[in-house]
């Protein structure tokens, strides 16, 4: 009874080494994939403002905050009534940057019409961050908004607000 190279082989070696004719001993380590659980986190926009330490705004998880697609419908929802006249501003302060803030209150009641919102795309470069795109129609005009939310203090902030 002849033996074969493979029956001498413990059952944690494996076959495909011997069948090489490089030995184990210079095949190339095996690395191990270890999920990296850390991620980049948001820098919050300060506008150029100058900011004590503790007056710093905390980047918050986008995990710790409402989910965004909601959010983000209730929010355009909001500020397309603002434009329309029909909401006022200061029920958004809280969810607005100042610089952002004056910006809707210069704007408020520009547009004759409230418009209807046709679709939102969304992405996410960052944890914390959301950059949304939403087109609205005002009666036979398609137009598009652009917003940036970013997670600061445990609330969605938004930082960028423009009508193109």
């Amino acid at each position: 009874m002849t033996t074969s190279p493979f029956q001498l082989i413990s059952s944690t070696e494996d076959p495909a080494l011997w069948s090489h004719p490089v030995l184990d001993l210079f095949a190339p380590p095996v690395r191990e994939h270890v999920q990296q659980s850390a991620k980049l986190y948001l820098v919050p926009s300060t506008f150029g403002e100058e900011l004590e330490p503790d007056e710093m705004p905390i980047p918050t998880s986008a995990t710790e905050l409402p989910e965004l697609h909601a959010w983000t419908m209730k929010f355009i929802v909001s500020v397309v009534e603002v434009w329309a006249g029909r909401r006022q501003p200061a029920q958004l302060i809280r969810w607005c940057h100042r610089v952002i803030y004056m910006e809707l209150l210069r704007k408020s009641g520009s547009q004759k019409e409230n418009g209807k919102i046709k679709s939102i795309h969304q992405s996410e470069p960052l944890d914390g961050i959301c950059e949304s795109t939403v087109l609205i129609r005002y009666g036979s005009r398609l137009r598009a908004v652009v917003i940036r939310f970013e997670g600061v203090d445990g609330r969605w902030l938004c930082t960028a607000l423009k009508m193109i």
